[in-house]
C-alpha cells in the first residue's frame, strides 16, 4: 500500500534519535543516508541482472536485519556496505561512514542495540520501496532532500555548506533555459556539487535524461552526492572527488591541458574561498584577463572556472554568488568589466539575506549566457532581496518568491521596484561596470513623509488618502462614504482628483470604519468576484482532481493546477496573483500532494477514502541489563490510543454526516460546565475559613451536585465513544459520490477557498488600519495640544500652591 510522504520523512528524521548524542548532525547524516541507500538500492534492484545497482550475495538490507543482536554487528555491516560498494565501484564514495567506530556509536551493548535499533526503523512497512514509483514521483529522492535540510539545519553555521536550498536551486535550474533543451546528448555540470541536491533539480527541469557531472572536494559530501543521484533514479550520473582547482577531474578529451565544455552549468560555490591557489593548476582559465583573482578569495576564481567550462557560443550557467562580486574592485573589477564588455552575462538576481546554512550574508544568481551575445544590448536584473519569510533562524523563499522571480526572468518583463533592463551603456557610462542592483532598481519603501500643514492646523492629508495603492479604483464610493472635504485657514484649495494640497476629514467615527468598509456595497461585489474567479478555477481543476489515474503525474498536475489560478486571478487589482498562488502551492506541499500520490498510486485509488489507520504510541524503551542483551527480547506492541483517516480527517465526515451528534455532546459539556459553575458557586458561599459548612443540608447538596457532575461526564464520555464508533463504521458505507465530495470539495477545496478568504479579509484590515494611522495621526493639532498642555500646567501649580509649595 503506498504511503504519504510525512510519513516517510518522520520514520526517517527518528532514525536519526538513534544516533543523536555521540555525534553531531553533520557525522550522524552518513550513516543515516549511507542505510537509506542500502534499502533502496536493495529494494529496487535485488534480483534484478539487470539493475543499474548490483546486490551481491551477502550484501542486501535483508543481510543486514540478519546482523540485528548481533555482537560484531559494527563490523559486520562495514564489511556488507564494503562488498556493495566493491561490487559498483563505489568504494570510498558510500563506504565513508564506519559503523563500527566506537567514538562515535558507543562500545560493546550500546554498540548492538543503537545499531539494530536503527536497522528496525528501515524495516518499517513506509520504508518499502519495492511497490513506490520512485522514479516517476521522487519519493525517496524527496526523502533524501528532506533529511540533507534538516541535517543542514541541524549542522549548524560551519557544517551546512553540503546542502543548496531546493527553493533556490530551483530557481537556477529553471533561468538556464535547460526545459527548452534540445539535444539529448547536451551535458550539465558542477564544479562544485556538494551533495548533488542543485545538479540533480538542475537536470530534471530537462524535457528528456541528460549526461550529468559533478565534483565535490570533501570526499564524505561527494559520497552523499553519488548516493543522491541513484536515490533520484539518475545512477549513471558522475560524480568525483578532487579539488576542482589543482585536480579538475573533467577535462578536454583531446587536450588534457584544457578543460572539458559543457552545455548547462549550475553551482553554488564555497563563497570567498581563502586557499583557492593552494596547488592551482590553470588549464587555461584565466587566458582571456589580464589579472588573476585575489588570492585571499576565490569568488571570481569559480567564476572563470565556470565561464571556461561552458561551451562555446551556446553554454548557459547560473551561479551563486556573493553580492560583493558586483562592485569589488582591483583584481576583480578589472574582470568584471572584461566578462562585461564580452557580454557574457545575460541576468543578474539579488537574493535575500539569510538564505543559506554556510553564512548569513545577501547573495546574488548570475546567469550567464555565450548565445547570442553580439546581440545582447544589456543586463536583465532583479531586486528579490524583500521576498521571503522566516523559519527558524533563517530566512526561507516562498512558493510565489520562486514563481515570481523565475516568471519575471525567463519572460524579462520589467516590474517597477522589481526587475527591469539595463542598458549596456548606464553600466559602463553612468555607473563605470558597477552591478550593484539598488543603483538601477530601487526597492526600498516609500518614506512615509508628514505635513507640517496638517499637524498645525488638522485634517488628513488628501496626498496620503490618494496615496493608498489601488483601492480607489475599486471602491470609489466607498472613499465618498468615509471622507469629506477638511479646510482650514491656512488652505483654502478645493478638493479635486488633480489636487495633492486638499485636506480630508473622517465622516464616520474611526471606530466605525472596519465596518464600513465591510459593509460597502462595492466592497461586497469585489468579493463576489473573488468568488467567481475561484469557482471558474473548480471548473478546470475538477475534471483533474476526480479523475486521478495511475498514468497520471503529481508535478503535472500542480503546474496545470497553479498556473490557472494565477490566470483567473491575475485581473483582480487588489489581490494579489503570487498571494494566491501560495495559498494553493502552501497546501499543495503540506498535505494535497500526499492525497493525489496517494490516490495514482494505490491500488484502492479513491477507495482509499474509505481506509482508517490506528494512532500508535510506541512505546518507551526500558534500560536492559547486560543479560537482556544477550538475546533479543520480544519487543513491546505499541498501545494503540486513537484513529484516523487516511485519506479524510476524521473532522470532516464528523461535519459532514453527524452534526446532530456533535450538538448534543456540545449542549452536555455547555450544561456540564453550568453545573460545574453552579457547584463552584454554592461551595464558595457555604465555606468560611476555608472550611465547608458541615450542615447535612448542605453536605447533601453537595453530593447531588458531585453525582449529577459524575453523571454528566459518563454521559459525554458515552457520547464520544458512540460517536467516534459510528464515524469510523461510515467509513465503510461512503459512496463514490460521497468520496469526492469529501476529498475535493469539504477537504481541498474549502482549505484553498478559506485561505483566499484570508487574503480577502486582510484586503479589508490593512484599508482600515491605515485610514486609523493617518486620523490618529492628525487629530490633535498642535495649538490644541499646547493648549491643553497649558491647562494641564495650571492644574499641576494649582495643586502644588495648596500642598504650600511656589514656583
Amino acid at each position: 500500500m503506498a504511503v504519504k510522504k510525512s510519513q516517510l520523512y518522520s520514520s526517517l528524521w527518528a532514525s536519526c534519535d538513534k544516533l543523536r548524542g555521540g555525534m553531531d548532525a553533520s557525522q550522524y547524516k552518513d550513516y543515516i543516508l549511507t542505510l537509506l541507500f542500502v534499502k533502496y538500492v536493495s529494494d529496487k534492484y535485488k534480483d534484478d541482472p539487470y539493475g543499474a545497482i548490483a546486490i551481491p550475495d551477502g550484501a542486501s538490507f535483508e543481510d543486514l536485519v540478519a546482523l540485528k543482536g548481533n555482537k560484531n554487528i559494527g563490523e559486520k555491516i562495514d564489511v556488507l556496505i564494503a562488498k556493495l560498494a566493491e561490487a559498483n565501484n563505489l568504494t570510498g564514495i558510500i563506504n565513508n561512514a564506519h559503523f563500527n567506530d566506537e567514538s562515535k556509536i558507543g562500545k560493546g551493548d550500546e554498540m548492538v542495540d543503537k545499531l539494530t535499533g536503527l536497522i528496525a526503523i528501515f524495516q518499517k512497512p513506509e520504508l518499502d520501496f519495492k511497490n513506490n514509483k520512485a522514479e516517476d514521483d521522487d519519493l525517496i529522492g524527496d526523502a533524501y532532500e528532506y533529511l540533507m535540510r534538516n541535517f543542514a539545519t541541524a549542522s549548524g553555521k560551519s557544517k551546512g555548506q553540503f546542502y543548496t536550498p531546493a527553493e533556490v536551486s530551483r530557481i537556477l535550474a529553471k533561468v538556464i533555459d535547460i526545459s527548452n533543451c534540445k539535444n539529448r546528448d547536451a551535458t550539465i555540470y558542477d564544479p562544485a556539487c556538494g551533495s548533488g541536491s542543485l545538479l540533480i533539480r538542475a537536470a530534471n527541469e530537462a524535457p528528456f535524461p541528460l549526461a550529468i557531472y559533478g565534483q565535490e572536494k570533501d570526499i564524505s559530501t561527494a559520497g552523499l552526492a553519488k548516493m543522491n543521484v541513484v536515490l533520484h533514479n539518475i545512477p549513471s550520473g558522475e560524480i568525483h572527488s578532487d579539488n576542482t582547482f589543482s585536480d579538475p577531474w573533467y577535462k578536454d578529451d583531446n587536450d588534457d591541458t584544457k578543460l572539458r565544455k559543457f552545455d548547462y552549468i549550475v553551482a553554488n560555490p564555497p563563497f570567498s574561498m581563502k586557499n583557492w591557489m593552494d596547488g592551482l593548476k590553470p588549464y587555461g582559465r584565466f587566458d582571456d584577463y589580464d589579472e588573476l583573482p585575489p588570492e585571499k578569495n576565490g569568488d571570481y576564481a569559480w567564476l572563470l572556472h565556470i565561464i571556461k567550462s561552458m561551451k562555446n557560443n551556446t553554454g548557459k550557467a547560473a551561479v551563486i554568488l556573493p553580492h560583493g562580486v558586483l562592485f569589488r574592485g582591483n583584481a576583480e573589477e578589472t574582470i568584471r568589466k572584461n566578462i562585461i564588455d564580452r557580454h557574457l552575462i545575460k541576468g543578474i538576481i539579488g537574493l535575500p539575506a539569510n538564505l543559506f546554512y554556510g553564512t548569513g550574508i545577501p547573495a546574488c544568481i548570475i546567469v550567464l549566457d555565450k548565445e547570442n551575445t553580439a546581440n545582447r544590448t544589456g543586463i536583465f536584473m532583479i531586486d528579490a532581496s524583500h521576498g521571503f519569510i522566516k523559519d527558524g533562524d533563517k530566512n526561507r523563499l516562498r512558493e510565489q518568491d520562486i514563481y515570481k522571480i523565475v516568471t519575471t526572468f525567463n519572460s524579462m518583463t520589467e516590474v517597477p521596484g522589481f526587475s527591469r533592463f539595463v542598458p549596456f551603456t548606464e553600466i559602463i557610462e553612468k555607473n563605470a561596470y558597477n552591478l550593484n542592483i539598488p543603483r538601477y532598481i530601487d526597492s526600498s519603501e516609500k518614506e512615509d513623509l508628514q505635513s507640517i500643514e496638517a499637524h498645525l492646523y488638522g485634517g488628513i492629508p488628501q496626498e496620503d488618502i490618494d496615496n493608498i495603492p489601488h483601492f480607489w479604483n475599486v471602491f470609489p464610493n466607498l472613499k465618498k462614504e468615509i471622507f469629506g472635504e477638511y479646510k482650514h485657514e491656512s488652505c483654502h484649495a478645493e478638493l479635486d482628483s488633480a489636487s495633492t494640497k486638499g485636506f480630508y476629514k473622517l465622516l464616520i467615527q474611526k471606530d466605525d470604519v472596519h465596518k464600513a468598509i465591510t459593509e460597502n456595497a462595492e466592497f461586497l461585489e469585489y468579493n463576489k468576484k473573488v468568488n467567481k474567479a475561484f469557482e471558474e478555477w473548480k471548473a478546470f481543476a475538477n475534471p483533474i482532481l476526480t479523475n486521478l489515474k495511475p498514468a497520471d503525474s503529481n508535478k503535472e498536475i500542480i503546474l496545470k493546477l497553479s498556473e490557472e489560478i494565477l490566470s483567473k486571478f491575475t485581473k483582480l487589482e487588489l489581490l494579489d496573483k503570487y498571494d494566491v498562488y501560495q495559498v494553493l502551492l502552501a497546501y499543495w506541499n503540506e498535505t494535497m500532494n500526499d492525497d493525489v500520490l496517494l490516490v495514482i498510486q494505490d491500488e484502492l485509488g479513491y477507495k482509499l477514502a474509505k481506509v482508517t489507520d490506528d494512532i500508535k504510541e510506541e512505546p518507551k524503551e526500558s534500560k536492559k541489563s547486560k543479560k537482556d542483551t544477550a538475546k533479543e527480547k520480544k519487543p513491546k506492541e505499541p498501545k494503540v490510543i486513537g484513529w484516523e483517516g487516511r485519506l479524510i480527517p476524521k473532522q470532516i465526515v464528523l461535519d459532514a454526516f453527524f452534526e446532530a451528534e456533535q450538538k448534543a455532546i456540545e449542549e452536555a459539556e455547555e450544561n456540564l460546565s453550568q453545573t460545574e459553575s453552579e457547584f463552584e458557586e454554592f461551595v464558595e458561599e457555604n465555606t468560611e475559613d476555608d472550611e465547608l459548612s458541615q450542615e447535612p443540608e448542605i453536605l447533601k447538596k453537595c453530593k447531588a451536585y458531585e453525582a449529577s457532575i459524575k453523571s454528566q461526564k459518563k454521559t459525554i464520555a458515552d457520547l464520544k465513544k458512540k460517536l467516534d464508533e459510528n464515524c469510523r463504521k461510515r467509513y465503510d458505507t461512503f459512496t463514490d459520490t460521497e468520496i469526492t465530495d469529501l476529498l475535493v470539495n469539504r477537504k481541498w477545496y474549502k482549505t484553498i477557498d478559506q485561505g483566499i478568504q484570508n487574503l480577502y479579509v486582510t484586503v479589508a484590515n490593512y484599508l482600515t488600519k491605515r485610514i486609523i494611522e493617518l486620523y490618529e495621526r492628525y487629530e490633535n493639532t498642535l495649538p490644541e495640544l499646547t493648549e491643553k498642555l497649558a491647562e494641564e500646567e495650571k492644574e499641576v501649580a494649582a495643586h502644588l500652591a495648596q500642598m504650600g509649595f511656589k514656583l
